[in-house]
């Protein structure tokens, strides 16, 4: 069966695909991201869709399904790459991809996953005061 590679890049993980998505594949997609997230500790999954001409309803309630597990997993998802008319078929199938952030291409989503990786100005440290 066909897999589709996942990339380690530092604290996150990259997907690529870059073949035609039917629904077994995107299946084992949503399960060997699952499985590298808890294996690795990946933080986020940058997920590119670029060479995507077609997603239908089920492709698209698996990559808000990834999003979920990953999310579960303490790590982000970023669609990049989204074609317009992928766009517009999700938007006619009432499909709002909930928990899936969006950027326009790999670099941008990038900087999107580091972005939510900053550390909160105003957590407090458990560690208490150095000194």
């Amino acid at each position: 069966m066909d897999r589709i590679p996942i990339l380690k890049m530092g604290p996150f993980l990259l997907v690529t695909i870059q073949v035609d998505m039917h629904d077994r594949l995107a299946l084992s997609l949503q399960d060997d991201l699952a499985e590298r997230i808890a294996s690795t500790g990946a933080r986020g999954v940058l997920i590119d869709i670029s060479s995507l001409e077609i997603v239908d309803s089920f492709i698209g309630r698996v990559l808000a399904n990834i999003a979920g597990v990953s999310r579960v997993l303490d790590a982000q998802t970023v669609v990049v790459g989204m074609q317009p008319a992928v766009a517009i078929t999700l938007v006619e199938l009432g499909l709002s991809l909930p928990g899936v952030r969006t950027a326009l291409n790999v670099e941008r989503g990038m900087e999107l996953l580091r972005g939510v990786m900053e550390p909160d100005p105003d957590a407090v440290d458990d560690a208490g005061p150095e000194g």
